[in-house]
């Protein structure tokens, strides 16, 4: 059986901008984008009506503002998640992003496979925070220690791993492939490779066995999940 696609829901002011997201979107299969708007409030009530898997949501929007949308949407549809795109990663504006509860958080110009796979994995139910981005936060905050400290909390709870993450991950450490794996936690291998991805994003590691290594001296494996034969 074919899975259903993801439903997604645009949100860019630039129009050519918007173009070239759609297009190249349209031609990955799994993805259809059900609705597109070019401001806050009509994000705002799409999102509310529309059956929808994600929303991709610009920050520099015409009226209420992207990060006000975004807060909005979560305060309607808590599950429903929001992945930003932006042109900045100032650090202001990603502690505003955390606080209205954002799962994701892109900067204009990812490569499209990288920006497929942020979508991917943020309607899956992981976080996605741009590595670029997150550099230059922890370094813009390290002039003033407090400040530091309360982002760096933040974006660790975001980037924590999920229950799922912390299940797929138990099963990658038994040696399980991405089909077993999929098939003990009943879904898609497909879906097993885009949390795999998260999870190496997450404990900054390059490969499945760095990621097992670290996961047994931290101690994040679920025992639950252990086959004991």
């Amino acid at each position: 059986m074919t899975p259903k696609p993801l439903k997604i829901l645009l949100i860019e002011d630039d129009e050519l901008f918007r173009l070239g997201i759609s297009t190249r979107l349209h031609q990955e299969a799994g993805l259809e984008i059900v609705a597109e708007a070019e401001d806050g409030e009509i994000a705002i009530e799409l999102a509310s009506q529309l059956p929808l898997d994600i929303v991709i949501l610009d920050v520099g929007l015409p009226g209420i503002g992207g990060v006000e949308a975004c807060r909005q949407i979560k305060q309607r549809r808590p599950s429903l998640p929001v992945l930003v795109l932006t042109s900045h990663s100032q650090k202001t504006l990603i502690a505003q992003l955390i606080e209205a509860k954002a799962n994701g958080y892109c900067v204009k110009g990812i490569p499209a496979e990288n920006l497929i796979l942020a979508i991917r994995s943020v309607a899956c139910g992981a976080s996605w925070w741009d590595s670029t981005a997150t550099v230059e936060i922890q370094a813009a905050f390290q002039a003033d220690q407090s400040n530091s400290n309360l982002v760096a909390s933040s974006l660790s709870e975001n980037n924590s791993l999920t229950k799922r993450e912390r299940e797929i991950l138990t099963l990658l450490v038994a040696g399980k492939s991405n089909q077993e794996i999929g098939k003990n936690l009943l879904i898609t291998s497909g879906t097993v490779r885009v949390h795999i991805h998260a999870i190496l994003q997450k404990l900054d590691v390059r490969d499945r066995t760095q990621a097992a290594i670290t996961a047994i001296k931290k101690g994040l494996i679920d025992a639950r999940y252990i086959d004991p034969n």
